[in-house]
C-alpha cells in the first residue's frame, strides 16, 4: 500500500526517472550536537526588539531569528516565556508580559509561544521553553497587572535590592513555579523545559566575597539549599511523569564554588549566596543537561577550559556550556577576538566525554554577527546539520527503519518514506563517491535532494532523540 501511494507521488511528472533501490551498505552515524542560543525577552534583550509592537512585527522579528538558526544549522532556540511571573504565552495563572505587549496583562493579539513552536519546528529546530522560577520583578517600579503575584500574595514577596522576589522556600511559591512549567508541558508541544541561574537573587558583595545584602528569609543558606534541591528534584520528576521525552535544562552560574576547580577564582558562591548546588543537581540526575555560564575567557582566572573540563567530569548527564558571543567587543570584555569564542566552541567537542554541544549568549549577538562570529560557526563548525543528542537514561529503544523510495529526475532526487510511530523527525544523509554527509532533518515525509548522489539513506528519529536503523538505497 505505502509502495503504490508513493511511487504516484515520486514518478508524477517525470517520463525517465533514476530509480534507486535497497543497498546492502552501512550509512555512518548521524552527527550529533546540541547547537542553541538563548532569545531573552527581559528587558527586550533578544526578542522582541521593542515591547509594544504590533503581532506582525513581533512575528516577523521571530521568523528572522529562526530563520538565521536554521542558516546556521542551529538545533534548538531556549525562548524565554517567564521573565518575571508572567507569561509570554496564553496563560491561565498570570498575566501577559509586558515586554511582549507594553503593559502588563495586555493580550499582544497572538500566543508568541505557539508561534515560535509551529514556526521553529517547521525547520526542524527544538524549542526549549525558559523560566524564572522565582524572580517577582527585575525592578519594583515595574506597573503590573491584578492578577500579578506581587498583588495577589504580597505575603510570599520579599525586597531585595531593585528586586521583588517571591520567597523560594515558600510553598506556594514553588508550587506556583510548578504549576507554570506543568501548564505549558501540559498544553504545548515544548521539547525542552529550561531554568536559569536565579534561584536566590545575586547580592553585591565586598572583595572577600562577603554578601552586602541578606535576603530577607530568616533561613540559613543550607535551608535555601534544600528548598531549591526540593524544587529542583519536583520539577524534573514532574515533567517526566507527564512527557519523559522533554529535556530538562538548567543553565547555573558558571562556577560551583570559588577555589573549584583549584585555581578558580571568583566572588559570587552560588553555592552560598543563590542557594544553588547546581554540582548536585547534575550528579543526582535531576537534569537531562546543564548549561553552566561559562562567560569568561579560555586564559583567565575563571579559565573556560578549566572549567569546562571540571564540570564534564561530574556526571555523566550531558554539560552544554554557556557561551558568551555577546562579550565579543564588549564593554564587558574590552578586545575579546571572535577567535575566543571559535576556540570555546572547539573545545566543546574535545573536551570530557559527555554529549557535545553548547549555547550561545545571546542570538543577539548572532543576528548581529559580531566580529564574524555567525560566519566563523559556519565556516568552521556547522557545515552539515546535527541532530540533538539522545537520551539514552530516559529511553534506549530505537524507532523502526522508515520504508523508502527514491528517484532522480532533472538533476534532483525525489525521496520518500513512510511516517514512523513515535518519530518527529527524519535524518537523510546523501552519499557522493565516498564521502556521507548529512543532508537535512526534517519533519516531513518527503523531500527533494538537489544533485543526484550515489546513495541516500533516512533514518527515523524519536522524541528521544535515538534513530533508527537507516534505510540505505543506491542507484540502480
Amino acid at each position: 500500500m505505502f509502495r503504490a501511494f508513493f511511487l504516484s507521488l515520486l514518478f508524477s511528472g517525470f517520463s525517465q526517472a533514476q530509480k534507486y533501490t535497497p543497498v546492502n551498505e552501512v550509512a555512518p552515524m548521524v552527527p550529533r550536537e546540541f547547537r542553541a542560543a538563548w532569545v531573552a525577552c527581559v528587558y527586550n534583550i533578544d526578542w522582541p526588539s521593542q515591547k509594544g509592537m504590533g503581532a506582525d512585527t513581533q512575528q516577523a522579528e521571530m521568523r528572522a531569528i529562526l530563520d538565521r538558526m536554521a542558516l546556521m544549522k542551529m538545533n534548538a532556540i531556549i525562548f524565554q516565556v517567564r521573565p518575571n511571573a508572567d507569561a509570554v504565552y496564553q496563560s491561565r495563572l498570570e498575566p501577559w508580559s509586558h515586554w511582549i505587549s507594553g503593559t502588563q496583562g495586555r493580550s499582544p493579539g497572538y500566543d508568541p509561544l505557539a508561534y515560535c513552536i509551529q514556526q521553529a519546528h517547521a525547520r526542524g529546530i527544538e524549542v526549549h521553553a525558559w523560566f524564572n522560577p522565582f524572580r517577582a520583578l527585575p525592578n519594583s517600579k515595574i506597573p503590573t497587572a491584578k492578577n500579578h503575584v506581587v498583588r495577589t500574595h504580597p505575603s510570599v514577596i520579599r525586597d531585595f535590592k531593585s528586586y521583588k522576589w517571591m520567597d523560594p522556600s515558600n510553598a506556594f511559591t514553588q508550587h506556583r513555579a510548578l504549576s507554570v512549567i506543568m501548564d505549558v508541558v501540559n498544553r504545548y508541544d515544548v521539547d525542552g523545559i529550561h531554568i536559569d541561574d536565579y534561584f536566590y537573587p545575586y547580592p553585591d558583595v565586598d572583595p572577600q566575597g562577603r554578601a552586602k545584602q541578606d535576603f530577607p528569609d530568616g533561613k540559613t543558606p543550607a535551608a535555601r539549599r534544600a528548598a531549591s534541591d526540593g524544587f529542583v528534584k519536583s520539577m524534573y520528576s514532574q515533567v517526566k511523569a507527564k512527557k519523559p521525552w522533554v529535556r530538562v535544562g538548567i543553565s547555573p552560574f558558571g562556577i560551583w564554588r570559588p577555589g573549584v576547580p583549584a585555581g578558580t577564582t571568583a566572588t559570587i558562591d552560588a553555592y552560598h549566596h543563590l542557594a544553588a548546588d547546581s554540582r548536585k543537581w547534575l550528579q543526582q540526575g535531576w537534569c537531562d543537561y546543564l548549561s553552566p555560564q561559562l562567560y569568561w575567557r579560555i586564559q583567565s582566572p575563571q579559565s573556560f577550559s578549566r572549567l569546562l573540563a571540571w564540570w564534564r567530569s561530574q556526571g555523566t548527564r550531558p554539560v552544554w556550556p554557556g557561551i558568551a558571543a555577546a562579550r565579543i567587543n564588549s564593554s564587558e570584555d574590552p578586545g575579546r577576538p571572535a577567535s575566543e569564542i571559535v576556540n570555546q566552541v572547539s573545545l566543546t567537542r574535545t573536551l570530557g566525554s559527555n554529549y557535545v554541544g553548547h549555547v550561545f549568549w545571546s542570538m543577539k549577538s548572532l543576528m548581529a554577527n559580531k566580529g564574524g562570529i555567525s560566519n566563523e560557526l559556519v565556516k568552521k563548525f556547522y557545515q552539515e546539520p546535527a541532530l540533538v543528542p539522545p537520551m539514552p537514561w530516559a529511553n534506549r529503544k530505537l524507532p523502526q527503519t522508515p520504508k523508502v523510495l527514491a528517484a532522480g529526475s532533472k538533476g534532483n532526487l525525489n525521496v520518500v518514506w513512510s511516517p514512523v510511530p513515535g518519530c518527529s523527525q527524519y535524518a537523510i544523509q546523501v552519499r557522493v563517491g565516498r564521502n556521507w554527509r548529512l543532508s537535512s532533518i526534517t519533519r516531513g515525509t518527503k523531500m527533494i535532494v538537489k544533485g543526484m548522489p550515489d546513495a541516500v539513506a533516512v533514518s527515523a528519529v524519536d522524541r528521544y532523540g535515538n534513530t533508527s536503523h537507516p534505510r540505505v538505497l543506491g542507484k540502480l
